[in-house]
């Protein structure tokens, strides 16, 4: 068996990962990436984000220092309000009903605008979400589009973008990268970490060194989903990598890391029913439907079953993929008329609607139940006020609501759903991320099942848990991956200096 030594391995090769990687390196650490999938399909899950980083700010005027050039032509178009400390703590409070770990929510968000000001230093390009969740050239010219605070930043063209600007400022460095090599198990004594054992083609190579672990959840895993999240999460679809197989959650656990954090939990989204089985490169995030507060949303039954409209969407989309996988058949059907129709977001245009004149033939083309639908619509449409159309505003927090009876309300952005032609988008549960990991502390150090600092270890990412519950805010995932991997990576280094200067003692 092969033996080779770094200073710091670094197993993962997704935004947490390649962070984790140029911060050890920073620190002058000789470092090596773990990527179990070739170069092709390297990056996990993060290649496949829409790669939106929720940071404080304090507006528009904050972010331009890192903006992209090319987002000038947006800033007389958009309103951004500023996203304080406290603003985001109160929507990652509601989002994961107060169960976080409040020091290390803490540390993501203190820590968010320094880390991409640092990823920015680094190459990573960003633009505002201006053109995200509508298309800003079907809007008139002199409508302002409102941003969401948390969530107006993302990377230049979305995950490929995060993924190409990080390796290539891993490319500049002496960094070694090895493809084709997941992470098979810990090389441990007791309860320190010594290195990691790889797994190639025809042999495992032991590595030894400090570990950062940043090697996603166990999303792609049917067998996990069904033991975890429970009956029929083996059959949704997953949005990203189909590497992310969860095997050091198990070995880390195995090896005495505490697990800790919502395991019956995950980041599930509504996607176009015929997006595939398993994320795929050449349309990598393009597959979702988010547009839903426009729409009724209905399942099979021609019953709705959520509040379309309770909050914006970068704060209730993660959730919304539970609520259809728990419909008959595990799918569900957002309707639109002609009055909502041009406020898709342009990732509608990789599906194909099905539209029709009337309720009665879209009931009958989807096959879904007649009578429900158009009495679930009519009872709907009653209940929305007059003036209603008066007072929409698509762009923000109308309070625009309405309250059937025996059917939920409808909070913002309640409009009558009566102008035809009708279409619809299908819909099923995409699968993002688990929320279920290992514990970390505030160094990124992983905690054992005592209580206690595994030496020789850290984490950052999708791996680590006690951060998400039940839901969460749309770009906290990658700025926490980030923030602990700056963190993980610093710390890592600064150990394995120290052991190496107790050596030589």
């Amino acid at each position: 068996m092969t033996e080779l030594h770094y200073d710091v391995i670094v197993a993962g090769a997704g935004n947490a990962a390649l962070t984790a990687a140029l911060a050890a390196h920073d620190e002058g650490a000789r470092v090596l990436v773990l990527e179990a999938a070739s170069r092709e399909e390297r990056g996990g899950n993060s290649r496949f984000t829409g790669a939106i980083f929720r940071v404080i700010h304090d507006g528009l005027d904050s972010l331009k220092p890192i903006l992209d050039p090319m987002n000038e032509k947006w800033y007389h178009r958009v309103a951004v309000a500023p996203y304080s400390t406290e603003d985001y703590a109160a929507d990652w409070n509601r989002t994961s009903e107060g169960r976080q770990d409040d020091e290390l929510m803490r540390l993501t968000i203190e820590k968010s605008f320094e880390t991409v000001q640092w990823m920015h230093g680094k190459g990573v390009k960003w633009e505002l979400t201006a053109n995200k969740l509508v298309d800003p050239d079907k809007q008139d010219e002199h409508t302002t589009i409102t941003l969401a605070p948390g969530g107006a930043l993302r990377v230049l063209h979305e995950g490929v973008g995060l993924v190409d600007d990080l390796f290539a400022a891993v490319e500049a460095t002496d960094i070694d990268v090895w493809y084709d090599s997941p992470a098979h198990d810990l090389i441990t004594s007791g309860s320190t970490v010594l290195g990691i054992r790889v797994r190639k083609g025809d042999e495992f190579v032991d590595v030894l060194g400090t570990v950062v672990l940043a090697s996603g959840g166990f999303e792609a895993n049917p067998e996990m989903r069904l033991r975890y999240l429970g009956y029929g999460w083996d059959l949704v679809k997953v949005r990203g990598t189909r590497f992310n197989m969860g095997q050091m959650h198990t070995k880390s656990i195995a090896a005495g890391a505490q697990p800790v954090g919502h395991w019956g939990g995950a980041h599930a989204v509504p996607i176009d029913a015929s997006a595939p089985p398993v994320g795929d490169l050449r349309i990598t995030d393009k597959m979702s439907r988010y547009s839903y507060p426009y729409a009724l949303l209905v399942n099979r039954d021609g019953r709705r079953f959520i509040d379309e409209g309770e909050d914006n969407v970068f704060l209730t989309y993660a959730k919304t993929g539970w609520a259809v996988r728990a419909q008959p058949g595990g799918i569900a059907y957002q309707i639109f008329d002609q009055k909502t129709i041009h406020l898709l977001e342009p990732r509608y245009a990789t599906g194909t609607p099905i539209v029709a004149d009337t309720l009665e033939e879209l009931a009958a083309v989807l096959g879904i139940n007649t009578r429900n639908l158009l009495k679930t619509v009519a009872e709907f449409n009653d209940a929305v006020a007059d003036d209603a159309e008066d007072r929409v505003d698509p762009f923000a927090l109308d309070g625009v609501s309405a309250e059937p009876a025996d059917q939920p309300a409808k909070s913002n952005w309640a409009r009558r759903l009566e102008e035809g032609p009708f279409v619809c988008y299908p819909v099923m549960c995409g699968i993002t991320f688990t929320y279920g990991g290992i514990r970390i502390d505030a160094d990124a150090r992983v905690i054992d099942q005592e209580g206690h600092a595994m030496p020789g270890l850290y984490a950052t990412g999708e791996i680590t848990g006690g951060f998400f519950y039940h839901n969460y805010g749309a770009g906290a995932g990658l700025v926490r991956g980030a923030v602990f991997g700056r963190i993980a990576g610093r710390n890592a280094a600064a150990e394995r200096v120290r052991e190496l200067e107790a050596v030589a003692r």
